[in-house]
């Protein structure tokens, strides 16, 4: 506090001398308990939303497995906090990828269940694979046509290469820029029977196998489904496992 003038006229004429800091002593405000800090920050109602967690640890279940190092960001609301979501369940709407700019659809439970729909960016890291030079048509890539570089997924095709056995045994379906990003839309697999040609076709049991002779009636990979002519004339549906062999389905 500070003393009066006559107060201090008084100490004075007794021959008392006071410090200046005397004069007028500081007075420290204390806090009220449980008051806030007047700098203190107001929480942020977003990240505390049980929807936005619900939907940031879908996201990263749906990513699982995905190549590279996944991220995912929820993007607040733009009209503010949004209603209450009680027991959020989320979902992607049919057709969705979960990379990339995904929109999320959430289930919100409660007396009067609603459906809300939250925005996100999820970015996966990953290698993936380019041409390391101009291929034509029919030509058999091996691994050094590959050049490896690393980006996030969602800005990249859809079918890009991210594995190097993607591409093993395949070749260029249409012609590839040196540079550009391999896709599997642009790879095929090697033609591995023709027409009229004559194969094996077997068929397998728990205790048996048989085989035949058949003449192919269409082109086909390895892997892809073809039509053969038996000798007595029957048509049947199988599977090329080799140049010569076709295994019934």
């Amino acid at each position: 506090m500070t003393l009066s003038r006559q107060a201090a006229a008084l100490l004075a004429a007794a021959g008392i001398a006071l410090a200046p800091s005397a004069m007028a002593a500081q007075v420290t405000p204390v806090a009220m308990p449980g008051a806030a800090p007047a700098h203190a920050a107001a929480a942020n109602p977003f990240t505390d939303d049980p929807a936005r967690t619900a939907v940031e640890q879908f996201l990263l279940r749906q990513a699982n497995g995905l190549p590279g190092k996944v991220s995912v960001q929820v993007v607040p609301p733009s009209g503010g906090r949004a209603p209450d979501c009680f027991n959020p369940e989320p979902f992607l709407p049919a057709g969705a990828a979960a990379y990339g700019r995904v929109n999320v659809g959430v289930r919100c439970g409660g007396d009067r269940p609603w459906t809300r729909y939250m925005q996100a960016r999820v970015s996966v890291l990953t290698d993936y694979y380019v041409a390391a030079r101009s291929m034509g048509p029919g030509e058999t890539i091996t691994a050094a046509d590959l050049e490896v570089r690393q980006g996030d997924l969602g800005a990249l095709p859809r079918a890009v290469v991210t594995d190097p056995s993607q591409v093993e045994g395949s070749v260029a379906a249409n012609r590839i820029a040196a540079g550009s990003p391999l896709r599997t839309d642009l790879l095929k697999r090697p033609i591995a029977v023709k027409l009229g040609q004559t194969v094996n076709v077997t068929v397998e049991g728990q205790s048996f196998q048989l085989s035949s002779e058949g003449k192919v009636l269409a082109d086909a990979a390895t892997g892809a489904n073809v039509q053969v002519r038996l000798r007595n004339g029957q048509v049947v549906s199988g599977v090329v496992r080799s140049g010569d062999t076709v295994a019934l389905q």
